[in-house]
């Protein structure tokens, strides 16, 4: 009876075009109920659990896709997950306060998703590095720097899993939430207001002090503390100099320069790359997340 059930196992992959051994590639893999919360997963082929990159897509929190490229990992023995998440406009019409909650929160449901998936898709949960852009990258950033969200007493197990990362790749990240300081950063920064539901840089100027229990919760910097994983950030445009208004202040090195002088301050490993940097150490994330995941 055992070999007749072996033999209809493989028959059916075989007719499913997949051989027992062929990697998983997985679209849209719902981690959540809304229909944004889906994610991708590319495996890659090792006889041992390997690391992930957790990709998480930029665009404002408004718009953006999880499509990306996997291919750079996967022929290095690393797994890719690439996830969607609710915007900050989902969050308003799911009444989410502060809106940002939505795409923060969700990107740390699929990362406790991913490490519950572990043992199935043969994952490293220790070795996880997180990357994306703009506002991807300021979520890799808030799940790098933020307090470990998981609830060991949780009945759902899901819930119980870690929400804390083996090291952050991001490109043009923000950094910080707070207008004051980004104002005094960049004097032409416009950037962020939505996230806390309103219509415009200078409505949040205006209310910092009654947002600011959010402004700490949601700003990566504020959460920056000694235990924190090794942080590479990358930016480009010009070279960065705190107190100028740059072409693109929204994705400038500026806010690099400020986060990689509070980790220094607090001893987390960081590395910086904009255009003033001769010889960096690495040219992008790709490259910095296959050395770093591989060690």
């Amino acid at each position: 009876m055992k070999r007749l059930l072996a033999a209809l196992a493989l028959l059916t992959l075989a007719l499913s075009g997949r051989a027992a051994d062929e990697p998983k590639k997985l679209i849209g893999v719902a981690y959540g109920s809304h229909p944004r919360q889906v994610l991708d997963f590319y495996q890659a082929k090792s006889d041992k659990p390997t690391p992930v990159v957790f990709y998480i897509h930029g665009g404002g929190w408004r718009a953006g896709d999880k499509k990306t490229n996997p291919q750079p990992f996967l022929d290095k023995g690393i797994s890719v997950v690439a996830i969607n998440y609710r915007y900050t406009q989902n969050g308003v019409e799911d009444k989410v306060e502060p809106p940002v909650k939505a795409p923060l929160e969700d990107a740390a449901r699929a990362l406790q998703f991913v490490r519950s998936k572990a043992a199935e898709w043969n994952l490293d949960k220790k070795k996880i590095g997180a990357t994306g852009g703009s506002a991807g990258g300021c979520s890799s950033l808030w799940l790098a720097f933020h307090d470990d969200l998981a609830d060991p007493k949780s009945t759902d197990p899901i819930a119980r899993e870690s929400t804390r990362l083996y090291c952050a790749a991001v490109n043009g990240a923000q950094v910080s939430l707070d207008p004051k300081e980004l104002r005094e950063w960049m004097p032409n920064y416009g950037y962020g207001a939505h996230a806390f539901g309103l219509k415009n840089f200078q409505e949040l100027i205006d209310n910092r002090e009654k947002v600011m229990k959010w402004i700490k919760e949601y700003s990566p910097m504020e959460h920056v503390s000694k235990d924190d994983p090794p942080i590479f950030m990358f930016y480009g445009g010009e070279k960065p100099v705190v107190g100028d208004s740059p072409k693109d202040p929204t994705h400038s090195g500026i806010m690099g320069l400020k986060l990689a002088e509070k980790l220094k301050a607090a001893g987390v490993e960081v590395t910086l790359v904009h255009p003033g940097v001769q010889e960096p150490m690495f040219k992008n994330s790709t490259e910095c997340l296959i050395d770093r995941l591989l060690k």
